[in-house]
């Protein structure tokens, strides 16, 4: 656990990165592993998660990011998109899934289905929508935790316009939106903020035992 607690002093939010260093295909590999095992609601991960590496379509998101050069000089940058809508064919989708993986047959889920298709079904549009959306952030603290043992730097970002973005990358289409930017690389050695004593709570002022 010290040794997590090391990783989690030394990773901050990148304000500059270091655009002539990229992640090696074995670690984003490991990065990507470590988004796919994330927790999520029920577990069937409603979102998709896009890796950018393209410069020009990088080029254009930025603006949308307030200019944020982060956008453009990280080695990659991961977009999560959570679906705006939620329907029974997800459901049944995510139950063949477990039939097959576990191998037990899909009738022996159709109670759970059931449970999740009713109260997921109960939830307006935008009540599904923010519901998804907070599913993303699951998946994201993974990426900084796995990056940070990794020595991969990571800037987790609302600071953006999602329609924008969902315009740019077709997302509309798609049916999803795009809820997080996460820009990855490796901090620059002129990134001043990397020297600044990491600020929180007090756990005294944090931590609250009933």
């Amino acid at each position: 656990m010290s040794t997590f607690l090391d990783h989690q002093n030394w990773r901050y939010a990148t304000k500059k990165f270091d655009s002539t260093k990229k992640i090696s295909k074995e670690d984003l590999n490991t990065l990507k592993e470590a988004i796919r095992l994330s927790s999520s609601s029920y577990g069937l991960q409603l979102y998709k998660v896009f890796i950018i590496e393209n410069p020009k379509l990088r080029a254009k998101i930025q603006p949308a990011a307030w200019g944020q050069s982060q956008i453009v000089d990280a080695s990659h940058l991961v977009v999560f998109a959570n679906q705006t809508n939620v329907t029974d064919a997800d459901i049944d989708s995510y139950l063949k899934n477990v039939a097959e993986t576990r191998n037990i047959p899909e009738t022996a889920l159709s109670g759970y289905g059931d449970l999740m298709k009713g109260g997921i079904g109960a939830k307006s549009q935008d009540e599904k929508a923010i519901w998804t959306s907070k599913q993303t952030y699951l998946a994201l603290a993974n990426l900084l935790n796995a990056a940070a043992e990794l020595k991969i730097d990571v800037t987790p970002m609302e600071g953006f316009i999602a329609a924008q973005v969902n315009e740019i990358l077709g997302f509309n289409e798609l049916g999803l939106n795009a809820s997080l930017i996460a820009p990855i690389g490796y901090r620059s050695e002129d990134d001043a903020t990397q020297h600044h004593k990491k600020v929180r709570k007090s756990s005294e002022e944090l931590f609250i035992t009933l």
